[in-house]
């Protein structure tokens, strides 16, 4: 079963983000609450780069989404059936190459989301002045993590996709796609 469908053709205010507001965007006519979103895992090669692919789709083009990794595979593609997945549900990850998180990263990043607890841990270890703009991206599904399948077979893969399908829609819809 495919997750729900992403960005349906509605808009979504942001009134339930517990963030400040940003600058009025003149090109979309919304407030632009978040220019830079950063997406974090541990090697960057399964999770996150999902996630990337799929917050690109669902959100307006202006908003760039990057990803790195705690422990990332620093040039390494995605993992075959994470990309796999994501091809099977309409997506690419043209010339991914998976990246190391860095301070500078963070610092340039305007929303950081994670998928697991820990993680945040782990981004503020490496830069703590970004707290406060380190979310889990299941944030909206109950403060969800969504644990690595890697190494765990495609079932585990199908399962992580469906649920970061589900947080990025969350966020989508927050952030007024």
């Amino acid at each position: 079963m495919m997750g729900p469908a992403l960005n349906a053709g509605r808009s979504y205010g942001f009134t339930q983000l517990p963030l400040h507001i940003g600058q009025f965007d003149t090109t979309t006519g919304r407030v632009a609450l978040f220019k830079k979103i950063l997406v974090v895992c541990v090697g960057n090669i399964c999770r996150s780069p999902t996630a990337e692919m799929l917050l690109r789709n669902a959100l307006e083009p202006s908003i760039s989404v990057t990803s790195a990794g705690l422990a990332a595979r620093v040039g390494e593609s995605m993992a075959p059936d994470a990309l796999s997945v994501l091809e099977e549900h309409g997506r690419a990850a043209p010339n991914f190459k998976a990246r190391q998180i860095t301070a500078a990263i963070v610092n340039e990043s305007d929303l950081v989301l994670v998928m697991e607890k820990e993680h945040v841990k782990g981004v503020l270890d490496i830069a703590s002045h970004a707290r406060g703009k380190v979310f889990l991206l299941g944030k909206w599904q109950r403060e969800r993590e969504i644990k690595d399948p890697y190494r765990q077979g495609k079932a585990a893969f199908v399962h992580a996709h469906a649920l970061i399908e589900e947080a990025v829609c969350s966020w989508a819809q927050r952030l007024g796609r």
